[in-house]
């Protein structure tokens, strides 16, 4: 007799230790490069809003991508994803920042520099994106329903220590030598530790399917194939709150460091420090939703979903009219307090929406839409440099609006509350999959 498989919730401590800092190494390389890259920009010659689209190819192929890396993941594992998505991160800081030590040098035509930048940056868009859905499917697989929501969002909080550590570190790295190419060198050398952590002490064990049909295959997987992801009705709410709420912490975070230059009318590199301190309050508060609030009231996916988008609508109007940098800084850290709540409450509740074989699919389509929202960021750049609230008062719509779509849609508003186990949600799935076959 063989043995009985371990239970979903059975996730050591180490493995999610690891799985947490591949998650801070990602996210402190981008951040601490979107902290730098106004000064770069600035440095350069190029335009604003051309420094936010250094971001759009690689959120393009991000989108693109996360879904496939996302199904390889569930015939090669996880553990191999991430180790790809770690190798496309540190290749493209390598690149990126070989481009920028020229570019600053002036070694090159801004056009020329901008270009390769563009191409750089999309390394980690096309491999960078193997490791997001590997690693959220790899927490759900090891925990049950009950656990689901706090595991999330405490992976949710290594995105937020990574915001913090980013920009904190960054200017320590702007060094004679490399200049304001310093910190994308760093950050590379950080993802080669990682690889070699996740090689050696991550353990990959099988985690048992649920239900199989006559061919050996989970039935959820077969139905997820006949239904198109978008049109997916357990997904799609999901997806379209995490889109509108993604872009508009994108669009917020992308013109924070030029709103900081004007508000102290200081050259770029004197207004780098304001920068990172603004950017470090953000992720305290965005830490304070994850490791605090949520953990402390026990919140369901449906009251992150609300408080969220609430919270973080107030927040850009007080940022669209603040009157000086305090200000900024307020408003900034109250939207990455609702952020912090926004989050987990899509991702979660996106798990909880699917079966255990359906973790990798619904893991790889919330990553593409983290993924896609940057590619509206340069637009917001641009009503930045028409007028200066005008971004911060656009998010204040799309967030009320999302208020709105929380506490009326009907997929969101029983966000993590049915069903209530793992043999409901496959079964859930496969009584959804049949009526859609018959209709």
């Amino acid at each position: 007799m063989s043995a009985a498989p371990e239970p979903p919730s059975r996730l050591p401590r180490r493995s999610f230790g690891i799985i947490f800092c591949v998650s801070i190494a990602t996210a402190l390389g981008n951040t601490g490069m979107q902290s730098v890259l106004p000064a770069i920009g600035r440095q350069i010659g190029f335009p604003d809003f051309l420094v936010a689209a250094i971001f759009s190819l690689s959120a393009l192929l991000w989108a693109f991508s996360s879904p496939f890396w996302a199904a390889r993941s569930d015939r090669s594992g996880r553990k191999p994803m991430m180790i790809v998505g770690l190798a496309g991160f540190m290749i493209s800081m390598v690149c990126c920042g070989c481009v920028v030590a020229a570019g600053v040098r002036h070694m090159a035509a801004p056009v020329l520099i901008f270009v390769l930048f563009l191409l750089s940056r999309a390394l980690f868009g096309l491999f960078g994106a193997a490791s997001n859905p590997a690693t959220q499917a790899y927490v759900a697989e090891r925990t049950d329903r009950e656990e689901r929501t706090g595991a999330m969002a405490g992976l949710a909080g290594a995105f937020g220590l990574g915001t913090i550590i980013g920009p904190a570190i960054a200017p320590v790295f702007v060094l004679p030598v490399v200049g304001l190419a310093g910190p994308m060198f760093a950050f590379a050398v950080i993802a080669a530790v990682m690889i070699y952590v996740v090689l050696r002490y991550l353990p990959e064990g099988p985690v048992a399917p649920p239900t199989a049909d006559a061919d050996g295959e989970p039935m959820s997987n077969a139905a997820a194939r006949r239904r198109p992801l978008l049109r997916d009705p357990r997904l799609t709410p999901f997806l379209i709150y995490g889109f509108l709420v993604a872009s508009a912490q994108t669009a917020q975070g992308q013109t924070l460091g030029f709103l900081i230059i004007d508000k102290l009318h200081l050259p770029p590199m004197q207004a780098q420090g304001y920068t990172a301190v603004a950017m470090m309050a953000g992720a305290i508060a965005g830490l304070l939703a994850q490791w605090g609030l949520i953990r402390m009231f026990r919140m369901a996916p449906r009251d992150l979903l609300r408080w969220g988008a609430g919270l973080a609508a107030l927040a850009n109007l007080i940022v669209a009219f603040a009157p000086n940098y305090s200000g900024v800084v307020l408003g900034y850290a109250l939207s990455s307090l609702g952020y912090g709540f926004c989050r987990p409450g899509f991702t979660a509740g996106s798990s909880l929406a699917v079966s255990q074989a359906e973790q990798a699919r619904a893991a790889g389509a919330i990553a593409a839409v983290n993924g896609v929202n940057v590619v509206v960021a340069p637009l917001f750049v641009l009503l930045y440099g028409a007028w200066h609230p005008a971004p911060f008062l656009v998010n204040t719509v799309i967030l009320a609006g999302l208020l709105a779509f929380a506490l009326f849609n009907g997929v969101l508003t029983r966000a993590g509350a049915a069903p209530t186990t793992e043999d409901e949600a496959a079964q859930s799935s496969l009584e959804r999959s049949q009526e859609g076959v018959s209709v």
